[in-house]
């Protein structure tokens, strides 16, 4: 919340910032937040009216298409259920083994970038093959 939203919603910060102004002033003040509150519930019930009109269009929409014997793969061209999900794949079995800098034994399974040690062992002359598990 913004500094002025925390002044406005606490009692005891809303007292301490207002304590120079007049109580004319503060009538005002509370005068302009009555209009901007009215504004607002104004704004809200439009908004709240709009929504229902789009409902009740919809409603009305969807019972001329049920009456005509139509469905949303008619309308549309594409099918109104969810396409299927992909199954995921199993994970590829290691096909390199290596061990790393602390000596544990570690694999690989050929895909994406290679492990450093085995990098470094093939731009020093080895060759990729000699890490294959046997």
């Amino acid at each position: 919340m913004s500094e002025f939203t925390d002044i406005l919603t606490h009692a005891r910060r809303l007292n301490a910032a207002t304590k120079n102004l007049t109580s004319t002033e503060l009538e005002e003040v509370l005068s302009k937040l009555q209009s901007v509150i009215a504004q607002r519930k104004e704004e809200e019930s439009a908004l709240a009216a709009e929504h229902a009109a789009k409902k009740a269009e919809i409603a009305r929409i969807r019972k001329e298409i049920e009456a005509a014997g139509l469905n949303a793969e008619d309308i549309l061209g594409v099918s109104a259920t969810p396409a299927k999900a992909t199954r995921k794949r199993a994970p590829k079995p290691p096909k390199y083994e290596y061990k790393d800098e602390q000596g544990v034994r570690q694999t690989w399974t050929g895909q994406g970038r290679a492990p450093k040690v085995i990098a470094d062992a093939i731009k020093s002359g080895k060759r990729k093959e000699d890490f294959l598990i046997k």
